[in-house]
Order: C-alpha cells, then structure tokens, then sequence
C-alpha cells in the first residue's frame, strides 16, 4: 500500500531530483546562518559581565525550544503543507536573529538584565523555528521513492555539516575588525555595527536568502493529509512511545543526541587540557569532522543504503560511534602504541597522538553519520506517508532534549570525575541504542537490496 502512495507523491513534483536539491540548500543556507553566531555567542554573553553559567543555558534554551517544536511543526506540516512551514519558520529565524543583533542597543535601555532577557528571547524564538528540520525531511521523504530515501536523508544530514563548516568562518569574518570598521562607515547611524551585532544580521540575511530560495523554488507535495488533531506535543511523545514500530526509534534518536551532543561540547577542552591545543588547532580538527561528515553522509550512506538495509546500517554505525567515542581518550596510548614509529620525518606536528586520534575521529564521523541516517530512514519506512512530519517532529524533538540534557551533564561529568568520563558515558549511553536496534529489526525489513 505505501508503494502507490510514494509514488504519487513525487509525480505530484515536476522533478523530484530538483526538489530535493531546493530543500537541501535551503537547509544549508539556513543552518549556515545558525553556524554564523557560534564564534561570538560565548563573547556577547561574556561582554554584559555575566557568568559564563548564562553560555551553556543560552545553548540549551534554543535545543529545548526546539524539542517542544519540531513535533508541532512537524504535526502542522502534514496538516497544512510542508511549505508553509517552512516559509513561516523561515521568516521566523531572520526576525530572531536579527532581534539578537540588537542586544547591546537593549542594554543601553533596559539594562544588563534586559540585554540577556533579549538574547535569551532571540535564541529561543530560533529554536522553535529551528524545528523545521523535521517538515524539511518529511519532504524529502514525500518526494523520494523508499529505496533512495537514506541516500536523499543523507544530504539534509550533509548540509548540517556543512553548514557547521562554513558558517562559523562567515561570523568569524563579520566580527573582525576591517569589516566591523568597513560597516561602520558604510550602513547608516541607526544600524549598529560591532562585532556581536553584524554576524548576527548576517544569520538574518541568510534566513532571509532562505526564504526567497523557498518562495521562488518550493514546490508544495500532494499527499494524503491528516486531520487536524490538535495535541500537545506532550501527548504526541506519549502516543508515539506507545507505538511499537516508533517507540524505540524515539528512545534511540535521544540516547545518540544525549551521548554525542555532549562529546561536542567537551572535545575542545579535552584537546585543550590533553594535547594542548589552541582554539584554531582545536577548530581544525572539528571542520576535519565537518568535512568527513559532508562524504559520509552526502556520499557514503546513500551508496550503501543501495546495498544493505538500514536496519543493518545503523547497527554498525552504532557499533563503530561506541568505540570512536571510547577511544577518544585512549587516542594518545593507542597512538604511542601503534604509531610510535611511523610517524614520517619532517611532519614534526603529525605525531602518534594525534594521528590516532584522527584515525578515531574518521570512525566517530562515519558512524554517526551512518546511525543518524540510518534511524532516520527507519523513522520514514515505519509511518505511514500521511504522518511523516508528525514521525519526525517527534524523533527531532527526542534528538533535542538529548541534545539539552548532554552539554550539562557531560561538562559536570569532565570536571566532577575525570577527563575520559564524558566520553565513556557517551560510549556506554550508545549500547542500549544497539540493544534496541536489535529488536527493531525483528520487524520485517522495509528497505530493498541491489
């Protein structure tokens, strides 16, 4: 039955290729725009003379945002139309963005307490409409056949990644000094130009790119839609936990985001405190993680999607993410060990240590480029194609508590217990995730071999 179905979505699309294609770049585009504030989000909190208590609460307030949202956005996307969700989350992000911007011009009339409540405000209103996500891939799901859906999930998952390559270098540029002092002169008076203020117009800007890309070139899936429901999304949690076919999906989705969301948040203090990295030598090694990721899961998967069924994919991508995370700490005496003496002359910066470590984040990147997909897919082929925004409205909402629960207990864990800590928990949280795939895969396969 859910063969007709799919294909009567896409022939409902003039070119499933090129609506696929659309998505991802706006997904790019958007998430380029996100990426842009991470280099100055600890700065800007840090120049109104606040804990730095208010970083990590910042980065979790636009995650739980999110969990709350995607499951409503999801839900409204396969009521209303995927496009008017995401042209409205759109619009959403470029105002707060741009309302982030403008911070330091609110201390100036509320104080310091009012400049926090504005960025605290900002960054929320962003993760709600960060939960678009899931309407952007329930529509790939619309408009791809079953057989190619991993490969076309694994180019949402690419254009993550690079967003979170690209980015980052587009707001260190706007912070810098020449082009803060070049808008200076050129914007008018009225618009504040500094280094915290201009990388967040550029987030804006992009969302904005974004949604002309989407109103120009979007096309809206036919398909059957649902009824409107009008739950919570509390109690789309409770029926999708109650659903066999979704429930250890959604289990899954949230101990992945738990564990590596965490590992995220520590790694640099740990090359920092263990190989004694700077921040750039530490930010070379995540856009080597970036890059990696854009292959595996803009390539890799895909290819092997055609050749395996994605049950199968993701429990070898959470076999591999287990031991890359576990050897994160034990890179510098597997190195020793393994290395000691390869390391060639003249590339005195390539030593043991760090070629292990490489080695193991080759494996982190592929196997969590492999699981995500993976499950991802297995979310698509396990609803039916009328409540595929709900399915994934709910599975990125588990991803996103994950991801607001792991940055704090893993930053407790690395300087409560020990340095290795986060990374073994991580590790240990991906086992059940293994044990769970291994009951999902009871069920009958749902993806073809070739």
């Amino acid at each position: 039955m859910s063969a007709p179905r799919a294909a009567t979505a896409t022939g409902a699309i003039r070119s499933p290729r090129r609506a696929v294609a659309t998505v991802v770049a706006i997904v790019f585009v958007d998430l380029l725009g996100f990426g842009v504030v991470i280099p100055i989000l600890p700065f800007y909190v840090r120049s109104f003379g606040v804990s730095d208590v208010f970083i990590g609460l910042l980065a979790a307030s636009y995650s739980l945002m999110q969990f709350g949202f995607a499951p409503v956005l999801g839900r409204v996307s396969d009521e209303r139309g995927r496009r008017p969700v995401i042209l409205l989350s759109l619009a959403g992000s470029a105002v707060a963005w741009t309302v982030f911007g403008l911070a330091g011009e609110a201390e100036a009339v509320l104080g310091v307490a009012g400049a926090v409540a504005t960025l605290f405000c900002s960054r929320m209103l962003a993760g709600a409409m960060g939960g678009n996500i899931a309407a952007a891939q329930a529509y790939v799901a619309d408009v791809t056949p079953r057989e190619r859906r991993a490969g076309a999930l694994g180019l949402i998952g690419a254009s993550f990644a690079l967003g979170f390559i690209f980015g980052p270098a587009i707001g260190g540029a706007f912070a810098s000094d020449p082009v803060v002092a070049a808008a200076d002169r050129l914007l008018p008076a009225f618009v504040p130009t500094t280094r915290f203020s201009l990388p967040s117009f550029a987030a804006a800007g992009l969302s904005l790119t974004s949604l002309v890309l989407a109103v120009l070139f979007l096309e809206e899936t036919e398909r059957t839609r649902t009824a409107t429901r009008g739950g919570t999304f509390v109690a789309q949690f409770r029926e999708a936990l109650s659903t066999s076919g979704l429930r250890d999906l959604v289990v899954a989705f949230f101990l992945v985001s738990l564990a590596f969301s965490g590992v995220q948040v520590m790694f640099i203090p740990f090359v920092a405190d263990v190989y004694g990295y700077d921040a750039s030598q530490a930010a070379a090694l995540l856009t080597y993680v970036g890059v990696l990721g854009v292959v595996n899961q803009g390539v890799l998967v895909g290819r092997l999607s055609r050749r395996y069924d994605d049950r199968s994919l993701a429990l070898v991508g959470a076999g591999v993410l287990a031991l890359a995370l576990a050897g994160i700490p034990s890179a510098p005496a597997l190195g020793r060990a393994l290395f000691g003496g390869l390391t060639p002359e003249g590339l005195v910066s390539l030593t043991p240590e760090l070629v292990a470590l490489l080695v193991v984040l080759a494996c982190l990147s592929f196997g969590n480029g492999l699981l995500n997909v993976s499950l991802a897919t297995l979310v698509s082929t396990s609803t039916g194609e009328e409540s595929q925004g709900s399915a994934f409205g709910v599975t990125q909402g588990a991803a996103s508590l994950g991801r607001t629960v792991g940055p704090p207990a893993m930053a407790l864990l690395y300087a409560a217990v020990a340095v290795w800590s986060p990374f073994v928990v991580g590790a240990a949280l991906v086992v059940p995730t293994v044990a769970l795939l291994v009951r999902v895969a009871r069920g009958p396969t749902t993806t073809t071999t070739g």
